[in-house]
């Protein structure tokens, strides 16, 4: 299975801001760090705040910070919710595929699909960003504002 763009953009932001201790970064700073265009990165901050995973404060002082919910909820949760739950394949694509009313491949790749994200499940991403990951992510990218 691939994850979307999206989804891996969420992963490392979330990823990030768990090791920012009481650094607040914008979210183009966040962007600056895991390498990923800000247009794209506000999309998804926008997403996770709205998720619950990430609280955005405007102005002097403001930032990005991951919320209890963020760091501590199970990484299989997030995934399913970015990525939405459907069908592997595209078995109703115009035109539908002619096997879909006795296919039992699209049972099977459902139940694989199930299967990565419970394997997921148990994770979260403060258990991501222990060492050696958590150093890592604090050497992505400078703080530069005042």
């Amino acid at each position: 299975m691939r994850l979307t763009k999206s989804t891996d953009i969420a992963l490392r932001i979330a990823m990030r801001l768990a090791v920012t201790g009481d650094d607040n970064p914008t979210t183009r700073e966040v962007a600056e760090a895991v390498g990923v265009p800000y247009t794209h990165a506000a999309k998804v901050v926008s997403r996770l705040q709205h998720m619950g995973v990430v609280e955005a404060r405007r102005g002097r002082g403001g930032g990005l910070t991951l919320t209890t919910a963020g760091r501590t909820g199970s990484v299989g949760r997030l995934v399913r919710e970015l990525e939405g739950v459907g069908d592997v394949v595209g078995c109703e694509d115009d035109p539908p595929c002619p096997l879909r009313a006795a296919c039992r491949l699209r049972g099977a790749l459902r139940n694989a699909q199930e299967a990565f994200f419970a394997a997921l499940d148990p994770i979260t991403i403060e258990e991501l960003t222990g060492p050696p990951t958590g150093p890592v992510l604090l050497s992505l990218g400078t703080r530069t504002r005042d």
